[in-house]
């Protein structure tokens, strides 16, 4: 199981508190078929309505998606939609939803009319004036309140008048009271206010509005998330980039620059709440920054696929990462050139290289130890494939059982093996002397006279390793027991 499968897995342990701007999402699809008559604008003829909980209450829905607890915060008025957004909220497994009724302002309505994939129009009706007096006590103690039993914070501010100065620096006094680490989704151009968070997650144009750098390539968005850092006092910036995937600064290590998740685009808008909602879950459940952020990073890719404000779960990144994993095998299957290239680059950083060989048809256990006994020698491990014309010549017509991009595929797909490299002859030789191995593997029912290539490695300083073998595994063996032609 991978790293990321792993911490996918863990998910569900996640306990997250987000304080923020709720509102109410409302979508009116429909179809597009003439113009009006009465002004140069489309008649859009309505199919359906749909509804669900944007801005915080969308980050809580993601969080809860992804299996985790999470306590929600936020700010409704006494009205038909704060009524729907409560009643919509309760009904969500893993929310606890704690809002705060204010009578003297309306809550925020998002409609958005959508023909096809094309928004037409966005009408908000909102009320943004801060939260004061008795409401911004009640939303404090509120956080007071569920602090002990959450993992980590995110605030989620939309400007919608929960976060103003009133509510915003007493809870974040609160929150580093309680030794809880804290995730902001910024909308203030002032990043100061923010002063203390452990990350702060702006997009492009904010993190440029800020910091009065534009942020068009790598460079200079690195640049203006660590001047960020340094104005706000924050501890790390990880700057959401839209087609240009993110980028995470954080202390002196190096920038992190993840691009885009390919894949084709229908809806953009929740996007950045499923960001915020996989980093505070992939933090909560034990992962590191870096981590967190190339988590996120997949989320975001899934969701900007669904149509409207989506949540994403465990099982799209499940499908993700091994997506993912497939085309990061498929990379390691390379020429030899290429091979050449990185190997001369693993050298200049002290790596040592083990080589083995073989036709690797059907993996089995001993296959397995084989490559890990391999990999246990040296510091990276390169694998030498025999084509399907090599095994033809070899082992005859019947063979090989899977062609050789296959079995190249699940060969790189095994965290042991670094590169594999296909080869036409029947002895991998050639390979053997382009390489100049420091370790050649082959299994203990070879003598070391036998080794192809022995000599060659001894010559250069190298050394031969003989890698003990599980009895009762092979390939021929299978074959047979399946009622296959195989031979030896």
């Amino acid at each position: 199981m991978s790293a990321d499968h792993a911490l996918v897995e863990r998910l569900g342990r996640a306990r997250v508190l987000v304080l923020g701007d709720v509102m109410l999402d409302r979508y009116v699809y429909g179809s597009v078929e003439r113009m009006s008559p009465e002004a140069p604008v489309p008649v859009l003829r309505q199919a359906s309505l749909r509804a669900m909980a944007g801005g915080a209450g969308n980050v809580a829905r993601n969080v809860a998606a992804l299996g985790g607890k999470v306590v929600l915060i936020g700010l409704v008025g006494d009205d038909a939609a704060g009524r729907e957004l409560a009643a919509m909220l309760g009904d969500e497994p893993g929310i606890a939803s704690r809002l705060v009724v204010d009578p003297e302002r309306a809550t925020t309505v998002k409609t958005r009319f959508v023909a096809g994939r094309q928004q037409l129009l966005r009408l908000d009706d909102e009320t943004a004036q801060p939260a004061a007096g008795s409401t911004a006590a009640a939303l404090l103690a509120g956080l007071e309140a569920a602090l002990p039993g959450v993992d980590i914070v995110l605030l989620s501010d939309y400007a919608k008048g929960v976060l103003g100065d009133e509510v915003l620096q007493r809870a974040i006094a609160k929150i580093h009271g309680a030794g809880k680490r804290l995730i902001v989704d910024p909308k203030s151009r002032d990043f100061r206010r923010y002063a203390g968070a452990d990350l702060l997650t702006p997009n492009r144009s904010e993190l440029a509005a800020a910091t009065g750098i534009s942020g068009e390539d790598d460079a200079s968005v690195a640049s203006a998330a660590r001047e960020a850092i340094k104005s706000a006092r924050l501890g790390a910036v990880l700057a959401t980039r839209g087609e240009r995937g993110m980028t995470l600064v954080a202390g002196s290590s190096p920038p992190l620059h993840l691009s885009a998740e390919a894949r084709e685009v229908f809806d953009v808008s929740g996007a950045g709440d499923t960001v915020i909602a996989t980093l505070a879950s992939a933090l909560a459940a034990g992962a590191d920054l870096a981590q967190a952020a190339r988590l996120a990073n997949t989320a975001a890719g899934i969701a900007t696929g669904k149509l409207g404000t989506a949540v994403v779960h465990p099982a799209d990144l499940l499908g993700a990462i091994q997506a993912r994993d497939v085309l990061a095998s498929e990379a390691k299957v390379v020429a030899l050139e290429t091979a050449l290239e990185r190997i001369q680059r693993w050298r200049a950083a002290g790596d040592r290289i083990a080589f083995t060989n073989g036709c690797f048809d059907l993996i089995h256990p001993g296959h397995v130890s084989l490559l890990s006994q391999a990999r246990g020698a040296a510091d990276r491990l390169i694998v030498g494939l025999n084509s399907d014309a090599s095994i033809h010549r070899l082992k005859g017509p019947d063979r090989p059982v899977q062609n050789e991009t296959a079995r190249g595929i699940v060969l790189a797909s095994m965290s042991a093996v670094d590169l594999v490299l296909v080869f036409d002859e029947d002895t991998p030789i050639a390979l053997i002397r382009a390489i100049l191995p420091e370790v050649l593997v082959k299994g203990a029912d070879y003598r070391l006279d036998q080794v192809v290539g022995a000599d060659v490695v001894q010559s250069h300083g190298g050394r031969v390793m003989l890698a003990e073998l599980l009895p009762g595994h092979s390939t021929t063996g299978t074959i047979a027991r399946v009622g296959g032609k195989g031979r030896s």
